[in-house]
C-alpha cells in the first residue's frame, strides 16, 4: 500500500520539488525538532537550509528570482514540513502571504523592490491583522494611520503577529479615514501598510516597537510577538497598492492562502501523528501480543488514517480552486476547518494509543498534543469558518420562493 496522503496529477518538478522537502524533512527537521522545541530556540539551521532549497521563493515569479511555483505546490511541501515541526511551516506562513500579498496587489515598483529579496530570503515577511481588544472581528480594528504631508503617521498596537522577532517585513492592517467620509463602512476605510524594520526585539526602527516573544503552550520555537506603532512615520509609496482603503480586501485575499497553508498543517501534524500512533501500536505488546493486533486498537488506526485522507484531499481541492484563479473561501473554509478538527482527533487518539508514555516529553506525541490547537484558532477559528462557509452554501442554495 502507498503512503497516505498521495496527491494524483503531480507533474515531475513538482514531485522532484516534494521528494527533496520530504528527505529535507526527515533528515534535519525531525531529528531535531523535539529538543528545539522544548527549549523554545528558533531553527536557525533550518531555516538556512529551507533558503538553501530556494523554499522562500517558491510561489514568487521567475522574473523576480522565485520558483513560480503553483498554490497547490506550496501546500504541499507545508504539508511535509509540519510533518517535521509545525513551527518550521510558520515561519514561511506568513512570509508567502505577504509575498502573495505583494504580488497580486503591490505597486510594480513594490514588486520591484521587495520580491526579488523575499525570494532569495534575505527578507522575510510578516502581517499583521489581530489587536489585544479584539479577534477575529477586524472591522473593530483602532490602529490608525493619519496623513501628514507626504507621509502618514501610525498609531497603534497589534497582537499575535507571527515572526515578528525575525521578520524585516511586516504587512499591518490599520484605519484610514481620510479619503473616506463619515459613516463609510469599517472595511472599506482600511489599509495595508508595508513596514521595513530590522529584526530583533525593541525599538526596531523609529515609532516601532516588538515587545519580545509571547510564551505560549505549543508552537514554539517561532517567535510570536505585539507590535506597538507610537508616531511611526511611513512615506505613502508604502501604501500597499499606492491607494487607501483596500487593506481589508488585500488582507482576505491573504488570508485565504493562509487558511489552506493552515489546512495543509493540520495535515501534516496528524499525519505525524498517524505514523507514530501505528508504528507504537506494532512495538508495544498486552496481553501476549502487539496492540495493534487488538480490535479497539485497529479501530482508532482506521478513523486515524480516513480522517488524515480525507483532510489532504480537502486540502488539495482548495488549493487547486485557488491556483485557477476562482474564489476559494468556501473551499479554503472547509478545507481549514476539517484539516484542523482532525488534526486535533488524530493526534488525541495517537496519544491514547501510547498510553501513559504519551504523556512523557521524551515521546514526540507529547509535542504534537501541545501545536495541534494552535491549528483551531489560527487563521479564524472553527467558528468562524462554519460563518464562511454557511453564508458561502446560502449564496450557492439560494430559495427561489
Amino acid at each position: 500500500m502507498a503512503r497516505l496522503a498521495q496527491t494524483a496529477g503531480l507533474t515531475d518538478v513538482q514531485q522532484e520539488i516534494l521528494s527533496t522537502v520530504r528527505d529535507f524533512v526527515d533528515k534535519e527537521i525531525i531529528p531535531v525538532a523535539t529538543e528545539l522545541e522544548h527549549r523554545d530556540e528558533y531553527p536557525q539551521q533550518i531555516v538556512d537550509g529551507l533558503k538553501e532549497l530556494g523554499l522562500f521563493g517558491l510561489m514568487i515569479p521567475e522574473e523576480y528570482g522565485g520558483l513560480g511555483e503553483s498554490l497547490l505546490t506550496y501546500a504541499l511541501c507545508v504539508e511535509e514540513i509540519a510533518r517535521g515541526w509545525m513551527s518550521v511551516s510558520g515561519i514561511i506562513n506568513t512570509h508567502f502571504i505577504v509575498a502573495y500579498m505583494l504580488k497580486q496587489h503591490g505597486t510594480q515598483e513594490q514588486k520591484d523592490h521587495f520580491l526579488p529579496r523575499m525570494a532569495a530570503g534575505d527578507i522575510r515577511g510578516a502581517f499583521s491583522m489581530s489587536e489585544p481588544a479584539l479577534g477575529s472581528d477586524v472591522s473593530a480594528i483602532t490602529s490608525k494611520a493619519v496623513k501628514d504631508g507626504d507621509e502618514y503617521v501610525l498609531n497603534g498596537q497589534k497582537m499575535w503577529l507571527t515572526n515578528g522577532g525575525t521578520s524585516s517585513l511586516v504587512a499591518v492592517l490599520v484605519r484610514s479615514d481620510e479619503g473616506h467620509p463619515e459613516g463609510t463602512a469599517p472595511h472599506k476605510s482600511m489599509t495595508t501598510f508595508l513596514i521595513e524594520k530590522e529584526p530583533g526585539f525593541g525599538e526596531v526602527r523609529p515609532g516601532l516597537t516588538i515587545p519580545g516573544k509571547i510564551e505560549k503552550m505549543g508552537y514554539k520555537g517561532v517567535d510570536t510577538t505585539e507590535l506597538i506603532m507610537d508616531g511611526l512615520r511611513l512615506p505613502a509609496d508604502r501604501v500597499l497598492g499606492g491607494v487607501t482603503g483596500r487593506g481589508f480586501y488585500q488582507m482576505m485575499d491573504g488570508v485565504e492562502v493562509g487558511r489552506v497553508n493552515v489546512a495543509a498543517r493540520g495535515c501534516g501534524v496528524a499525519q505525524r501523528a498517524f505514523e507514530l500512533g501505528v508504528q507504537y501500536a506494532q512495538q508495544r505488546h498486552t496481553f501476549g501480543k502487539p496492540i495493534a493486533q487488538h480490535q479497539a486498537i485497529q479501530f482508532k488506526l482506521a478513523e486515524m488514517g480516513t480522517k488524515v485522507e480525507a483532510a489532504h484531499a480537502m486540502m488539495v481541492n482548495a488549493a487547486r480552486k485557488k491556483d485557477s484563479g476562482e474564489r476559494n473561501d468556501l473551499e479554503a473554509g472547509m478545507a481549514k476547518y476539517l484539516a484542523s478538527e482532525y488534526c486535533k482527533e488524530v493526534v488525541e487518539d495517537a496519544f491514547r494509543i501510547h498510553g501513559g508514555y504519551g504523556f512523557s516529553k521524551e515521546y514526540e506525541i507529547e509535542r504534537l498534543y501541545r501545536e495541534a490547537p494552535m491549528l483551531l484558532i489560527g487563521e479564524g477559528t472553527a467558528e468562524i469558518q462554519k460563518m464562511i462557509i454557511g453564508r458561502r452554501l446560502l449564496e450557492e442554495y439560494r430559495f427561489q420562493g
